[in-house]
């Protein structure tokens, strides 16, 4: 799975806006939006449930969000752990 689309997801599950996840990433909307159907496809599960005035998270969204949060922070202090590791510490 892309770690793009994890970041995408976790945008727009906090947003609940694709245009101010989209703004949030410093993107177009289309490919948040294309993102999102593709994650959902992937996954072969509804994350969001959608209506013309709304954007709700599905309990699997709610859960794959707290999941998406561990994972980045764990890419996160991997990421620092190599810097640290590099510079001798």
């Amino acid at each position: 799975m892309d770690f793009r689309l994890l970041r995408y997801f976790v945008a727009v599950a906090e947003e609940l806006h694709l245009a101010r996840a989209a703004e949030r990433l410093g993107i177009e909307q289309s490919p948040v939006s294309r993102a999102m159907r593709d994650l959902e496809s992937q996954l072969g599960v509804q994350l969001f449930d959608r209506s013309t005035r709304l954007t709700r998270l599905t309990w699997a969204g709610q859960v794959f969000l707290g999941e998406c949060r561990r994972v980045m922070a764990t890419v996160e202090q991997a990421v620092k752990s190599a810097k640290a590791a590099a510079q001798g510490y």
